[in-house]
């Protein structure tokens, strides 16, 4: 169980924070950066939230965001090899495989695409391309720090990151009328 009775340890102050199974790094570390990206991901989807809350997908990115803080939690575990006094908690393929699922349910709906998408269309459709753009950094940080020799990182958060910003580019398309509000690219338009 968490609990937070204060929100400043001033333990930060000289610019490391803490991981979840000990040891401190520096705020720049690669390792912090995956997940404050994950973070903003998932505030990215907590904005986009605000235009669903009437709409079916709200339930899935619901639990969505509870599955990025699980995501978080993976990468704040620093697999090191000794024994943890808990059961670490660690993305699942279960959870990637339901985001699979949930691509496929919003996918059969959706209008042929016959161009790129631009961001745009519904408020709802633009916050969820914002969210998947954030997603997207979130997933270069990770592969980025699974090529580090030291750093262990479980596939399953690189394959949960990469499902998600596929579904959130789904949901933007499912909430714009399931594309037919979607705003396409034209090719040197502006030439």
């Amino acid at each position: 169980m968490v609990v937070l009775n204060r929100i400043y340890t001033r333990t930060g102050d000289k610019g490391t924070t803490a991981l979840a199974a000990g040891g401190r790094r520096l705020k720049h570390d690669l390792r912090i950066e995956a997940f404050g990206t994950v973070d903003e991901t998932n505030a990215c989807i907590g904005m986009a939230r605000l235009h669903t809350k009437d709409l079916p997908i709200d339930s899935m990115l619901g639990r969505i965001q509870n599955d990025l803080f699980d995501l978080g939690a993976d990468l704040a575990t620093v697999e090191t090899g000794k024994p943890l006094p808990y059961e670490p908690l660690r993305i699942t393929q279960g959870q990637v495989d339901r985001l699979e699922r949930e691509i496929d349910e919003l996918n059969a709906d959706l209008q042929p695409l016959r161009s790129f998408v631009l961001p745009g269309g519904t408020p709802a459709a633009a916050a969820l391309h914002l969210a998947r753009t954030t997603c997207r950094r979130a997933e270069r940080n990770v592969v980025e720090l699974m090529q580090e020799p030291d750093e262990k990182v479980s596939e399953e958060v690189a394959k949960y990151l990469n499902r998600l910003s596929d579904f959130l580019f789904v949901a933007s398309r499912h909430v714009n009328d399931n594309g037919n509000l979607d705003v396409l690219w034209v090719p040197g338009q502006n030439r």
